[in-house]
């Protein structure tokens, strides 16, 4: 089985902006051929394919591949340096203050822990949810994670660590608990209680993106209690974020959505509360001097005060870290 190589050098990327080297890079991925043979394909003489391998190579995209020796001549064959490659490059601001990169879930406060910030670090935010902003932290494409994944167990966030991360030396820091329920249109006027109402042919669902802590809650709780989603009107209309989905109630373009109670106050909805989560930031020890800013700030005084004012937000234990050996 032939790999996916990352390519994360600004020099490979941009050999690839050519798209003549880039077709070359597909044809060679394809299957293994000489110049000659790229020649034909490309309606264009070996020298002018040459040349291109020549970069190609030197770059680490094509590599050698054995000869063909046909009477007096001997060709070389080449081939791709992988089965695939994956785009892999960040475009920082340029500017003196270190760039922080966070890939996970949608938190309300992450807006003001960049203000206060701003002055020392530069935090940039790719909001994608939970899971997929684990592999962001994984795969290298950001520095700090932020998770609310519930597993069968009842345990937040560690199980998926440990899973995801065996050989990686992580820490998992509590950003703050939140209140997540149901968001609903002012006054309730639908007179919507619990899960079995949303497959009510009157009520208009919005989900959240598959990945997401909260997708994974909602889907955990149609599985028990036995509720197709196909059942549901609006199952499959997504949206990345909890004030995306309080927007589309405010608009009255949805009934219901599952969310956080500070998304529902700041819009001014109807929210029924279910559960409190914990919401925790995981990072690389490797990464932890240059995240130091951020864990700092958690602990502080102002922060919690800044909490305060989020519904449903409690900072009693925003800051601590969490331990990630198994329970025996």
């Amino acid at each position: 089985m032939r790999r996916i190589q990352p390519l994360q050098s600004f020099d490979q990327i941009k050999l690839l902006a050519d798209p003549r080297r880039m077709k070359i890079l597909c044809l060679l991925m394809a299957e293994d051929a000489t110049l000659t043979q790229l020649a034909r394909a490309l309606k264009h003489s070996p020298a002018w394919v040459r040349h291109h391998i020549l970069a190609l190579e030197s770059a680490g995209l094509v590599q050698p591949a054995g000869v063909l020796v046909s009477g007096k001549v001997t060709e070389k064959y080449y081939r791709a340096a992988a089965g695939a490659f994956i785009l892999q490059e960040t475009i920082l601001p340029k500017s003196k203050k270190p760039a922080i990169l966070f890939s996970g879930s949608d938190d309300l406060s992450l807006n003001g822990i960049a203000l206060h910030l701003a002055k020392h670090v530069t935090l940039l935010n790719f909001p994608v949810g939970s899971l997929d902003g684990l592999v962001n932290l994984r795969q290298g494409l950001c520095q700090v994670s932020g998770s609310h994944l519930l597993d069968e167990n009842g345990e937040y966030n560690t199980p998926f660590i440990r899973h995801l991360f065996p050989d990686r030396d992580i820490e998992l820091v509590t950003l703050a608990h939140r209140t997540q329920g149901w968001m609903l249109a002012p006054g309730n006027p639908l007179q919507l209680r619990g899960i079995e109402d949303l497959t009510r042919e009157d009520v208009r669902f919005v989900n959240r993106n598959p990945g997401s802590g909260t997708r994974v809650w909602i889907d955990a709780q149609l599985r028990k209690a036995g509720i197709a989603s196909e059942l549901i009107r609006g199952y499959d209309h997504e949206v990345t974020t909890h004030n995306e989905a309080a927007a589309l109630i405010r608009a009255g373009k949805a009934d219901i959505s599952l969310g956080l109670q500070a998304a529902a106050s700041a819009h001014g909805l109807g929210f029924i509360p279910l559960f409190e989560e914990r919401y925790d930031l995981a990072l690389m020890r490797e990464h932890e001097r240059e995240i130091l800013p951020v864990l700092d700030y958690i602990q502080t005084e102002d922060f919690r005060r800044s909490l305060a004012t989020l519904t449903g937000y409690n900072a009693a234990h925003s800051g601590e870290q969490i331990p990630l050996e198994e329970k025996p």
